[in-house]
């Protein structure tokens, strides 16, 4: 069977293109709109998706600032720094860089973004308008997999939808997502008995653990769609996804792949959150 690639270039591309002029059109009537990445890590991986999230906004004409807490910051300290930040009119997006340090609970610290600046839809908050179907900024890697299949005309309604992983940065978000779809989801996760026999029975299978080749060949029905949201650290220092590529390609319908799947269709959607929240913030 030949697999379809489910690439995301095309469509960023033309995400990207309208989040420009938006922007552009922001910056003749004062300043460029800013997006502040707050970051308490020393991931490899979260570094790798910092630096795509900096380079993007610099091509899109979007002031982007990082500040650096280490990787040793207390829950107080980030929670300060996104209070402030919060309250700044300079800054119209902040965004909360994972993972946190140990001890410190994502929930706990992302309550102090303002919901009108959480462009990245981590707050308990954004997370709640979000289950109950009210305007929010949805968490951009899940609203990626579903532009990502819409792009690709890949039908949602009625399919059964297998999210491998219940975090509340993607598979959790992601199931509001669908659901509003109309699709039939199975959130699967560590707990999860027999996984393959779950994951091999449904339509589309999305993976977002974050574990490198946690989905084989079994996991996956003839034919089925697979979309990998997976980051991970590869042998040789690259990107990889939580899909075993080689296995499932042949096998799988439609696969997207690590990098060039998900992952620049993100990039542009959290982009194009920030631009809406300058024009959001502005129009007021």
């Amino acid at each position: 069977m030949d697999t379809t690639s489910l690439t995301g270039k095309e469509l960023a591309a033309a995400l990207n293109a309208d989040t420009k002029q938006r922007a552009a059109a922001l910056t003749e009537r004062g300043s460029a709109p800013r997006l502040v990445l707050v970051v308490a890590n020393d991931d490899p991986a979260s570094g790798w998706y910092v630096g795509s999230l900096r380079r993007a906004a610099d091509r899109l004409g979007i002031a982007c600032d990082t500040v650096d807490l280490g990787a040793d910051a207390t829950a107080d300290a980030i929670r300060a720094e996104l209070t402030k930040l919060s309250g700044d009119p300079a800054v119209d997006a902040v965004m909360l860089q994972t993972p946190l340090p140990a001890g410190v609970a994502l929930d706990d610290v992302s309550s102090a973004i303002a919901a009108a600046k959480d462009v990245d839809g981590v707050s308990p908050l954004s997370l709640g308008l979000l289950a109950a179907g009210l305007p929010t900024f949805p968490p951009a890697t899940a609203e990626a997999v579903v532009e990502l299949a819409k792009h690709h005309e890949i039908p949602l309604a009625g399919r059964h939808v297998a999210v491998v992983g219940r975090s509340n940065v993607v598979g959790k978000p992601l199931a509001q997502l669908l659901l509003a779809e109309n699709a039939t989801v199975t959130v699967c996760h560590s707990r999860t008995v027999d996984l393959p026999s779950v994951t091999s029975a449904a339509d589309i299978v999305v993976a977002a653990v974050g574990r490198a080749g946690l989905i084989t060949g079994e996991h996956v029905r003839e034919g089925a769609v697979v979309i990998d949201v997976g980051t991970n650290e590869g042998p040789d220092g690259g990107i990889v996804g939580d899909v075993d590529a080689a296995p499932v390609r042949g096998r799988a319908g439609a696969l997207s792949p690590v990098p060039g799947g998900v992952g620049p269709v993100t990039t542009a959607l959290l982009m194009r959150h920030v631009v809406r929240a300058a024009e959001s913030g502005r129009a007021e």
